[in-house]
């Protein structure tokens, strides 16, 4: 491996449907010989979200890290350390798996819920799996500056990023969600 995607983005191609990954926004956390690791960034999760909700008394939103150990938690934080178990993602933004810390620093206002990402499970790919998923053109990888990890996003992050590649992105930004029917 001479390449790290480390803190790129992901961007899967209509090639990937029908499972979690179609039109799936995936953060790299980390990307070494050993394999790769990383979030989906525009899955919500509606049942973990309402089991959220038992922590909260207000909405909270769960998003679909990936398919591996969706009974682990993520949490990406935007701000203030409130751990110190965590992982520098960008400027400004961390990693970390201490649900204990976080959910205390939200209850006591430490840190706003806005500032916090809460995620189901992970994606993950073993040694060389992800390089050559990207060769077969399954995922367009992409700098982006400035994104907000923490916002709440859906499909239209794909979308969105997809126009903004243009040329033949911008064909795929507006094909339907199953490819089969166009």
């Amino acid at each position: 491996m001479n390449y790290s995607y480390k803190g790129k983005i992901l961007i899967s191609t209509p090639d990937i449907s029908g499972d979690i990954f179609s039109r799936s926004v995936v953060l790299i956390i980390e990307h070494n010989e050993s394999g790769a690791f990383g979030l989906i960034l525009n899955k919500k999760n509606g049942q973990m979200s309402s089991k959220f909700k038992n922590f909260f008394d207000f909405k909270i939103e769960v998003y679909d890290g990936g398919p591996v150990e969706n009974d682990k938690v993520f949490f990406i934080v935007k701000g203030k350390k409130v751990t110190e178990i965590y992982t520098d993602i960008a400027d400004g933004f961390y990693l970390t798996e201490d649900i204990e810390n976080i959910i205390s620093a939200v209850l006591s206002g430490e840190l706003k819920i806005d500032d916090v990402k809460i995620f189901s499970g992970y994606s993950g790919w073993s040694a060389g799996q992800l390089d050559h998923e990207v060769q077969k053109k399954m995922w367009t990888v992409v700098d982006i500056y400035n994104l907000d990890y923490t916002l709440p996003n859906d499909q239209t992050l794909w979308k969105s990023i997809m126009q903004n590649l243009g040329g033949e992105y911008l064909l795929w930004a507006n094909s339907p969600e199953d490819i089969s029917l166009n």
